[in-house]
């Protein structure tokens, strides 16, 4: 039995156009309304065909609709959920895909008072963004972070649980604040760091003579997909998990200065130790099937 007839996705960038298209693939008797802010978008994704109908507003795409999700910026949840109030059925279930998730929460039940909201996060994404860049298998065995609000009905937890698992996610709950302490440290910090050491090399080219670029090794060019990431989306995370992410800088910035002092006064045994347990850490990401294991990250080369 389908968790759900009648879905609406709000935001048609990589994950919203995925979710349409992993829909089409794993439930395709579901009926399918979109709806983004971007009349361009719009248009795109009506020539692509991944939904049954695009919407020039927000209301109009969810007055019939039993699962909306929200695929915008963390940012823009308030507007969003605002404009659709007035519109959205009784009994609809709201969901989101943001990466973080109390702030989020907050301001879903706000906008939406009397609504069964039961946040969620994909953890999952690549560098690109927009319609075309969405694929119906980005949520094959990744995780989805189910974040319910404490008293949440447990049919409905249940229900946006069962609609991730029908796309080929593994569902995990966790409470919210928590989910923002652990993306902190797994992926909001990652993404800070490679910004600032991308926003590094790019104040050095002018010194170096554009060689950083030419030279790049593969852990640079690593860092570079990552902060090639949607800035608009990355902002609003950072601002909205500010607190977590702090506090995660702040543990970083320590351990940094430890590094320093270690390869200052010359002692390897520090940065020994470190570097063994790190490997460790990549051995186990590895086992969990969160990587690949092949030789430079199973890179295809010419």
């Amino acid at each position: 039995m389908l968790p759900f007839a009648r879905v609406t996705i709000i935001g048609l960038g990589l994950i919203g156009s995925s979710i349409a298209r992993a829909v089409r693939q794993h439930m395709p008797t579901v009926r399918l309304t979109a709806h983004d802010a971007d009349p361009a978008v719009r248009a795109r994704v009506e020539e692509l065909g991944i939904v049954d109908d695009v919407t020039d507003t927000p209301g109009v795409a969810v007055t019939d609709a039993d699962f909306v999700i929200l695929c915008v910026p963390v940012g823009a949840m308030d507007m969003v959920a605002t404009s659709i109030a007035p519109e959205l059925p009784v009994d609809a279930i709201i969901s989101d895909v943001g990466s973080s998730k109390a702030g989020v929460l907050a301001t879903l039940t706000a906008a939406l008072p009397g609504a069964t909201v039961i946040p969620a996060h994909p953890v999952a994404g690549t560098e690109h963004s927009g319609p075309d860049a969405g694929f119906a298998s980005l949520f094959h065995g990744r995780w989805c972070i189910v974040t319910p609000p404490p008293g949440a009905a447990e049919a409905a937890v249940a229900r946006v649980s069962a609609f991730w698992e029908a796309l080929g996610a593994k569902v995990d709950l966790m409470e919210p604040r928590h989910h923002d302490l652990v993306l902190a440290v797994t992926s909001h910090l990652p993404h800070l760091i490679a910004y600032t050491i991308v926003g590094t090399a790019s104040d050095m080219e002018e010194v170096t003579r554009s060689e950083v670029i030419k030279y790049s090794a593969g852990g640079f060019r690593d860092f570079t997909r990552i902060a090639a990431s949607d800035p608009t989306m990355w902002r609003d995370v950072f601002l909205a998990n500010k607190e977590a992410v702090l506090e995660m800088l702040q543990r970083f910035t320590e351990d940094l200065t430890a590094l320093q002092r270690a390869i200052r006064w010359g002692d390897g045994d520090t940065l020994f130790d470190l570097f063994t347990r790190t490997r460790a850490i990549r051995r186990s990401i590895i086992e969990q099937g969160q990587d690949d294991a092949r030789p430079d990250f199973g890179r295809a080369h010419p």
